[in-house]
């Protein structure tokens, strides 16, 4: 019966006392400290971080285009103050006129070394006999090889002889004035709104001595823009505002006088010493007829012989605006 009571101690067995051993297991300890020991965030120092936060790095990266725009924007400014004289002096068709061309070429050429000039070339069917001309294209001086005056560059995409009529023409002023400075060209569109143009003729010349033109030191290119308006008073009311117009700008010399012609101004650009070009924008009214002119040409310009050819130009036309 002894042996009976001895039976019972097999389920003492510490046989869960062993499995006590997972619970010894620190892994969830071992987790723990990861994270907390994982200085990762405290090795990159928050000192280095902060540049990256973005704070000062946006401070420094602004002040360094603040003073590129300075110089950056002087010869386009200077490029859109050109490109409105030849506005006004060309009674808003610079579009098609040289004046506009010349600003565009002389911008680019402070980069890009000599000038370069893409004059239009003779074919078979310039030999041939030209009609006529009438109303406004018989007042302009004809080309001449004889007197030195052959045809000029293109006007824009116009070619370098054009007639236009007054619609075509009131379009083209109002797009020539598309790129101008907003206060500019509401002030010109304001103007031009005034001002009714019946017709217009242009016509682009090299001048003595601009056959080569390119290597040459003396020769130069003139457009000339007839516009015939509805009455002498819009003409000469359209060739004061020109006048104001360059006064308010206050930047340009006063060109040559024009012998025979009082009302007729001339100006010049201001001195430049990086302008490998030289420009001089004349205009001036005979009857009902306003006469705008823009001589270009490697510095320095010849100024006389360009008003020698204005002055034959408005010799040409007689009160009331007819062809001598």
């Amino acid at each position: 019966m002894n042996e009976n009571p001895e039976q019972p101690q097999p389920p003492v067995t510490p046989e869960p006392a062993a499995a006590a051993e997972p619970v010894t297991v620190p892994e969830p300890a071992a987790s723990v400290p990861e994270p907390v020991a994982t200085p990762e965030p405290v090795a990159a120092v928050p000192v280095p971080g902060v540049p990256f936060e973005g704070v000062p790095a946006p401070a420094f990266v602004q002040p360094v285009p603040a003073p590129v725009p300075g110089p950056v924007n002087r010869p386009r400014r200077r490029g859109l103050i050109a490109a409105v004289v030849g506005s006004a002096l060309l009674a808003g068709a610079v579009v098609a006129g040289t004046g506009y061309t010349v600003v565009t070429v002389n911008e680019a050429d402070r980069d890009a070394g000599s000038p370069v000039w893409d004059f239009p070339r003779t074919t078979a069917d310039d030999d041939d006999e030209p009609a006529p001309a009438t109303g406004l294209a018989a007042m302009l001086v004809p080309y001449d090889e004889e007197d030195g005056w052959g045809r000029g560059p293109d006007l824009g995409e116009y070619g370098s002889d054009v007639h236009m009529s007054g619609a075509q023409a009131a379009d083209v002023r109002k797009e020539s004035l598309r790129d101008l400075p907003r206060s500019q060209r509401r002030r010109l569109e304001r103007e031009l709104d005034k001002q009714r143009i019946e017709g217009m003729a242009m016509r682009s010349y090299l001048g003595p001595k601009a056959d080569e033109y390119v290597g040459s030191d003396e020769g130069f290119t003139v457009s000339v823009v007839l516009s015939r308006m509805e009455s002498r008073a819009a003409v000469k009311g359209a060739a004061t505002f020109q006048g104001e117009f360059l006064d308010t700008l206050d930047l340009f010399r006063k060109g040559p006088a024009i012998k025979g012609h009082k009302n007729a101004k001339c100006f010049l650009p201001p001195k430049a010493a990086d302008q490998k070009l030289d420009l001089m924008f004349c205009s001036a009214y005979v009857g009902d007829v306003l006469v705008s002119a823009t001589a270009s040409g490697v510095k320095p310009l010849d100024t006389k012989g360009v008003a020698v050819f204005l002055r034959t130009q408005l010799d040409r036309i007689t009160d009331p605006g007819e062809a001598v």
